[in-house]
């Protein structure tokens, strides 16, 4: 089992955790109050750093939960967070919904899961090979 390593950085921080031992992310909490004005969007700390494995990356992803009943997703999900970045993790939030949305300390507000990284070079060619695809782009597999 892969261990990360954390620092609490403020009293009342919540260590992420998963729900059941199945999930593929650990819970963030929020470790203060904030308020998510109706189409806004803000960045909520969890005061928790974390350190991880080489080879290795977090994405803080949305909770469904809170996408489903109040419009209120991860804006720039997912959001990477690498191996090397030792500061605070904090989440950004954006709602969609039409009323404001109170965060409140200890609130589940993301989910973060941990993936491995594949190492690449890019190798420039003066061409690449045929695909069945070929330069097809957006809508280019129909719209059904």
């Amino acid at each position: 089992m892969l261990q990360i390593k954390f620092v609490k950085l403020r009293e009342g921080a919540h260590i992420p955790q998963k729900a059941h031992e199945d999930d593929a992310g650990f819970d963030l909490y929020a470790s203060e109050d904030f308020l998510l004005k109706a189409h806004g969007f803000g960045c909520v700390p969890t005061a928790v750093s974390i350190e991880l494995p080489h080879g290795t990356e977090a994405q803080v992803r949305p909770r469904s939960g809170l996408a489903a009943r109040h419009g209120v997703t991860v804006l720039n999900a997912p959001g990477t967070i690498d191996a090397g970045y030792r500061g605070e993790v904090k989440v950004i939030l954006i709602n969609h919904g039409d009323a404001d949305f109170e965060i409140t300390a200890g609130m589940r507000i993301a989910q973060l899961v941990i993936s491995s990284v594949i190492s690449a070079e890019f190798i420039e060619v003066s061409s690449l090979e045929d695909s069945d695809r070929g330069e097809g782009g957006f809508g280019s597999s129909g719209t059904k």
